[in-house]
């Protein structure tokens, strides 16, 4: 008999691409679908998939293109929106799945959004963490239009928070090259939890380009404590061990498809707006993903019209910093506001 809320590893392998995944919960309970952003592998979900398997739900967690042991294609054009949307939609067919309920952290909340945008019909609902609909979206110049002037003035900081994507755009082997120097002091380094120390101040992705890289005047990343609060020493190894393999091209060329991704956003069905149950969860203790002190969050409200929001008090990081609380918030709105979806259900 199957051991409940037991993780297991899959491979599906189609003509385009090869998605690994991990998988919780009985195969023919109702599916959803957990995407992970920048720099982070399937196992962002581990305390997301036995919880949600527990409970009867299909769970599913790909390693997301250029990660881990999926596909990783050796040029920028292949990380954009549309090509990542397809590797999802061939996964869930595979599993023999018409829908999902999908839920994206990070970058993996554009690929979400995207995905209830152009295919509707696959969706019976979509979850982003940290990143609102419409941002990354648009083209840079969009995110840049959305800067709180208050904290990043125009003649210090011209592109706000996101001056770290243009530094990709500018630099992109140099951006890569010192992350890889060593992944697992890159990881360590990345992976801190949140706190209000830093509200109101300018992170430190608006002086990237300013300081000549993210870890200036050092070889890499410095060695830095484990951060226990978002991750083990296991996980961060599993990271580390994986970004050794496949390097930060992948990851890194998610930010070079503004202008492809800002053309397919332009086709969504019904001008992009969602009529399906949606939900956003705001990180209180991201700085750079700010979306309850800017205008983030504008264009994804005027956008979805089945919208609910949530806060949780924890830096970008969620879905490993404060899990039983973001397990919380996606059961209840799965209850409430997806109730066909819950297990049990004909």
């Amino acid at each position: 008999m199957p051991v409940v809320g037991a993780v297991t590893e899959h491979v599906f392998e189609s003509k385009r691409h090869k998605t690994f995944y991990l998988a919780s919960g009985p195969e023919d309970g109702p599916l959803l679908v957990f995407a992970h952003g920048w720099p982070e592998l399937s196992i962002s979900w581990r305390h997301q998939l036995p919880c949600f398997g527990a409970l009867g739900f299909r769970a599913i967690a790909p390693d997301m293109r250029g990660y881990g042991r999926s596909s990783a294609p050796s040029t920028h054009d292949a990380y954009g929106m549309e090509p990542i949307v397809a590797d999802m939609i061939e996964l869930i067919d595979h599993l023999g799945e018409e829908r999902a309920v999908w839920i994206g952290h990070d970058l993996g909340g554009p690929v979400v959004w995207s995905l209830a945008a152009h295919h509707p019909e696959r969706c019976a609902g979509v979850a982003g963490l940290c990143a609102p609909y419409g941002m990354f979206l648009n083209g840079l110049d969009a995110m840049v239009e959305l800067v709180d002037r208050a904290v990043y003035p125009h003649d210090t900081y011209p592109k706000g928070q996101w001056d770290y994507m243009f530094h990709y755009q500018e630099s992109f082997a140099s951006a890569i090259q010192e992350m890889e120097v060593n992944p697992y002091n890159t990881l360590v380094a990345l992976f801190r939890a949140g706190g209000p120390a830093a509200k109101g101040q300018p992170a430190v992705t608006a002086s990237i380009r300013r300081n000549g890289g993210w870890f200036p005047g050092m070889h890499g990343a410095p060695e830095m404590p484990l951060d226990e609060r978002v991750l083990s020493e296991t996980d961060a190894r599993t990271y580390a061990t994986s970004l050794e393999k496949n390097g930060f091209f992948g990851p890194g060329s998610y930010y070079m498809n503004f202008d492809a991704n800002a053309e397919y956003t332009g086709r969504a069905l019904n001008k992009g707006r969602l009529d399906l149950p949606t939900l956003f969860v705001h990180a209180a203790y991201d700085y750079v993903c700010d979306t309850l002190t800017s205008k983030q969050a504008e264009t994804m409200r005027a956008l979805c019209t089945n919208l609910e929001e949530a806060t949780i008090s924890s830096g970008h990081w969620m879905a490993q910093e404060r899990p039983v609380a973001l397990n919380g918030i996606l059961t209840s709105w799965l209850a409430r506001a997806v109730p066909d979806h819950w297990p049990g259900q004909d």
